[in-house]
């Protein structure tokens, strides 16, 4: 318990604050439809397994638990990350509360709560959320271990370090980053001549060995998805093609000047020869720049996603703070910009999660991407569903997507929630494969959804017969600000009637060299 006043309702802030966006983002959560990386994650937590094709399994066995427990619904999918994000708040509170005192800690609660990227990581179902948790967690359990070398700290971040692996395989940059640390400081470097945190990493591992052992079992196929994600397929090449659309993503995710306040964290950090409690800085520029600087340099290669160094943000988060509010020298200036980078980045933040729900700006549909992802999946699944009742025996018709996304959708949007296939013969292998073969099919009809009115001669290549495309428009039908209901087509899709399965749902690899091909 804080002793002193003044402290203790800094931390009564801390905490208040968070709650409050904690019960903002678990409201919102309910309020718009699942968008298909979503829906897929659902999907994953229907087909339990000890690890998928795509990704680690923490994200389909929290899902699975939640539904469990609350049901199908969207609030009950994103619980999870309502939750981890909130989680790895905390302990970046409890970290700048240790090492900065409340004032920091404080800053940092508003800060982390502003920035689009952690929003959105703290809605949508997917696995950055968890990541977060972990990471955080790592973050504070790490430096304390660093701090008192005691077994229960090393044990504790290695257990996070752990769950962290089994939410997403990008957490295995944070060990690197720790140890790292701990290798170019001179105060901490007899802390890795003991066993306590190769026990802690190993303890890790340990508890990511379900992966491991789901992925010889299956080919390493995890590896060959994130290594062909990664670029491998290609032959080496450096270029600046990515680059600025790395750069650009990471300025619209975070904010502009959330980002160059990070940008300036690390500089002055880097720079910064100082032995008053420098070790705690240099502790968080480890842990954030390498991680972001390594996506940097894979961008000269491939295009890099702007969600994939998201976690490398945590630990700058709290050094931006730090340094925006540490020192006395230009006091004015850097509380202008601080004020000025808080409201810039809840405003960003603010027109998003609105307009997500509420759609206020005048985007173009097709350019509107929460339009495109979020709009029109139940209104296809009520049409799906009249579709099949109307098929010859529909009690022999199974659903289908030719791709994963729009099989995941019409899984959670069809009336009854069946189960879908995704016939991934000509698209790219992914968790489908996993879950059902061709014996399992031959000779059922289908209904099944495409995005081309094309697709006809494909799929007559898996079909005895199929009928022509029936196009379906879905609508936004969101209300705006001002409660007036809008209809407006956002994209077409085709239903196939198809009839008498004949086989081929498993992707066929276009080149043998293919390093996902085995």
């Amino acid at each position: 318990m804080e002793r002193d006043p003044t402290t203790r309702k800094l931390m009564y802030f801390c905490w208040g604050y968070l709650l409050f966006w904690f019960a903002l983002r678990l409201i919102h959560s309910g309020l718009f439809l699942l968008a298909p990386d979503e829906a897929n994650y659902w999907q994953w937590g229907r087909h339990l397994d000890w690890s998928y094709h795509d990704q680690s399994p923490m994200i389909g066995w929290m899902i699975h638990l939640a539904t469990s427990m609350l049901g199908h619904t969207e609030r009950a999918v994103r619980l999870p990350s309502v939750i981890s994000v909130t989680l790895a708040s905390i302990y970046l509170v409890l970290l700048a509360r240790r090492w900065f005192g409340p004032r920091t800690a404080r800053a940092v609660a508003i800060l982390s709560q502003s920035v689009l990227l952690f929003n959105v990581g703290g809605l949508m179902a997917t696995a950055d959320g968890l990541q977060a948790a972990a990471w955080a967690a790592v973050l504070y359990h790490g430096a304390r271990a660093y701090e008192e070398n005691t077994w229960g700290q090393w044990l504790a971040a290695g257990t996070w370090f752990g769950l962290g692996l089994l939410s997403k395989y990008t957490m295995v940059l944070v060990a690197p980053c720790i140890f790292g640390f701990g290798l170019m400081s001179p105060a901490h470097r007899n802390r890795l001549a003991t066993l306590k945190p190769y026990a802690g990493l190993l303890l890790g591992l340990v508890i990511f060995m379900p992966v491991i052992c789901w992925n010889a079992a299956h080919h390493w196929n995890s590896i060959r998805h994130v290594a062909y994600i990664g670029g491998a397929n290609r032959g080496f090449s450096l270029h600046f093609r990515f680059l600025g659309d790395f750069i650009a993503s990471q300025a619209a995710l975070l904010s502009p000047l959330v980002f160059l306040a990070i940008c300036r964290s690390w500089f002055k950090t880097f720079v910064d020869k100082g032995a008053d409690r420098a070790w705690m800085p240099k502790y968080l520029l480890w842990t954030s720049l390498p991680v972001v600087a390594g996506f940097a340099l894979l961008s000269l290669h491939t295009r890099v996603y702007g969600n994939w160094p998201g976690a490398g943000y945590l630990a700058a988060i709290v050094l931006a703070a730090f340094t925006l509010l540490d020192g006395k020298e230009g006091k004015q200036a850097r509380r202008r910009y601080w004020v000025w980078t808080l409201v810039s980045s809840y405003a960003l933040t603010l027109v998003v999660l609105i307009h997500t729900v509420w759609p206020f700006l005048p985007i173009p549909p097709d350019l509107d991407r929460t339009a495109t992802e979020l709009c029109g999946w139940d209104q296809l699944g009520t049409r799906v569903a009249a579709e099949v009742k109307s098929m010859p025996r529909p009690e022999r018709t199974f659903i289908f997507g030719r791709r994963y996304q729009i099989a995941s959708e019409l899984a959670f949007y069809v009336p009854g929630q069946p189960f879908t296939v995704s016939i991934n013969r000509w698209n790219r292998p992914n968790v489908y494969d996993y879950w059902f073969d061709d014996g399992q099919l031959l000779g059922m009809d289908a209904v099944g959804v495409t995005r081309s009115k094309d697709d006809r001669r494909l799929l007559q290549q898996v079909f005895r017969s199929v009928g022509p495309p029936l196009p379906v428009t879905l609508s936004d039908r969101r209300r705006g600000l001002l409660g007036k209901r809008r209809e407006i087509p956002v994209r077409t899709l085709y239903i196939y009637r198809c009839f008498s399965f004949k086989g081929g749902l498993r992707w066929i690899p276009p080149d043998k060299n293919d390093i996902r091909a085995f």
